[in-house]
């Protein structure tokens, strides 16, 4: 299954971000098929090729959830924002 999801670049405490075509078992640092943008969360920068994005998706790739965020805050694709992330539950102690 191919998914589209960020890959990391950059310095330590300054990250930037590819967006990648990859499939969905390969290591997120490993290879990917096609570069579809990137994003800069530091300068708030947010390049997405609209066109190969659509067609990945309309071939039946699955956007990760940050990435779906992204693509609708571009106006790439039509949709509600989802959540993406959920802070870790804390474990009660037993006595």
């Amino acid at each position: 299954m191919l998914v589209i999801r960020l890959q990391r670049t950059g310095r330590r405490n300054q990250s930037s971000f590819r967006i990648v075509l990859a499939e969905k078992s390969a290591p997120i640092k490993g290879k990917f098929l096609e570069v579809l943008g990137s994003y800069s969360p530091r300068l708030k920068e947010k390049n997405v090729n609209g066109e190969r994005v659509q067609y990945w998706l309309g071939k039946g790739a699955q956007a990760s959830a940050t990435v779906h965020n992204i693509l609708v805050g571009e106006n790439v694709i039509q949709a509600p924002k989802v959540k993406s992330w959920a802070p870790k539950k804390k474990k009660t102690a037993e006595k």
